[in-house]
């Protein structure tokens, strides 16, 4: 499980004091960049091999400005080419929202998913629950 703080800024709040819904996407994939690096350690956009398939995100709790914000990353599933990535993000010990996101190994010239094997999956396995 990886963990990556947030401090919120006064730019992610809304018209309604707390932080807008747009900002928590941004967030959770910031929060997913460990997992990038195991399949792209270079963070080489030449050599990107990456696409986020999916998005779910259930907002449980309103998120303020005041304090930081702590999201837990950890894979759920692990398929052929593609891994589900579930991500937490706390406030103040309350569990605010959770997100499920689909992730495809992908080759962009040939536009085909390609398996996750190797050094790459079992770094990725390291991180399932």
């Amino acid at each position: 499980m990886f963990e990556y703080s947030i401090t919120p800024r006064v730019a992610d709040t809304d018209a309604l004091g707390h932080i807008n819904n747009t900002v928590l996407p941004c967030w959770f994939e910031e929060a997913r960049t460990p997992l990038f690096r195991i399949l792209n350690p270079t963070m080489d956009f030449d050599k990107w091999n990456l696409i986020l398939a999916r998005m779910e995100v259930d907002y449980l709790h309103q998120i303020f400005f005041h304090s930081p914000v702590n999201i837990k990353t950890w894979i759920s599933r692990m398929g052929n080419s593609s891994f589900d990535v579930m991500q937490e993000l706390w406030q103040e010990g309350t569990l605010c929202a959770r997100s499920k996101n689909v992730i495809v190994h992908f080759d962009f010239k040939t536009q085909k998913s390609l398996p996750v094997v190797g050094q790459m999956r079992a770094d990725l396995e390291a991180h399932l629950q």
